[in-house]
């Protein structure tokens, strides 16, 4: 966060507060807001979070933005805006996919922009994803049948939101739907937000605003112990095999006739 110290001293100073009142309104020490306009230490994740909504800021712009008098606030539904991405790193210095289980969807609504939370979440690595940021999440129900419910879908963090592709699959977390996967219908819409359907047909599309999307995820590969039965209709093969069976059968009963 290179520009976090610079931020919080000029924005205190527009708001004309000394460093006791700004602290008197956070409920923090006063010692503590020399340490982070001195640069000698960061706000935590909740607090700088708690600093964004008091000067009306999204936590990218306050830590990342050079905020002075010549700064412009981007307009909020901007969906090409960068966000507050937490990823966890092996040994290495590589990305590692982390995982989403369902039981943990509540908290990761929460969590998913702090980095102490996301290093809580189950880590796991593939070799074909190793380029790009990933996170897997695990899925619940038959809205998106044949996948099984309990099946984890790979995804790929998508940062520009006009990127989005109709007819193609995503993980969407929203404030009100949680974390959902469903299959885009439109392409993203600012005044809108996105329309998501099932490919289970049994549920009804509904769409999701744009202020309520939080993070936006490409869905890459899945993985599923649940096994795909045998397939009992009869394929092209087959029914290409049959009618070579029928005319071979045709042909030798008008040779013997």
């Amino acid at each position: 966060m290179p520009n976090i110290a610079s931020n919080l001293k000029f924005l205190r100073k527009t708001k004309r507060l000394t460093q006791q009142q700004f602290a008197d309104l956070l409920d923090i020490k006063r010692a503590s807001v020399g340490a982070y306009e001195e640069d000698r230490a960061e706000p935590k994740y909740e607090l700088l979070k708690k600093i964004a909504e008091f000067y009306d800021l999204s936590m990218d712009e306050l830590a990342n933005d050079e905020i002075n008098d010549k700064w412009k606030r981007a307009p909020k539904s901007n969906a090409s805006n960068l966000r507050v991405l937490s990823v966890t790193v092996d040994g290495h210095d590589r990305e590692n996919i982390e995982l989403v289980p369902v039981k943990a969807s509540a908290g990761y609504m929460n969590g998913y922009a702090d980095p102490e939370y996301v290093a809580t979440l189950p880590k796991f690595s593939l070799p074909m994803f190793n380029q790009g940021t990933y996170r897997a999440f695990e899925i619940k129900g038959d809205s998106m049948r044949p996948l099984a419910s309990g099946s984890i879908i790979v995804a790929e963090y998508v940062e520009n939101w006009n990127d989005i592709k109709p007819g193609q699959t995503y993980v969407i977390v929203s404030k009100d739907e949680g974390v959902v996967y469903k299959r885009v219908a439109y392409k993203f819409k600012e005044d809108k937000g996105l329309k998501l359907v099932s490919d289970n047909k049994s549920y009804d599309p509904y769409w999701v605003e744009a202020g309520d999307i939080m993070e936006v995820w490409r869905a890459k590969a899945f993985i599923s112990t649940a096994l795909p039965e045998p397939n009992n209709e009869p394929t092209m093969e087959t029914l290409t095999s049959m009618m070579a069976e029928m005319q071979k059968t045709i042909n030798s009963v008008v040779d013997k006739g």
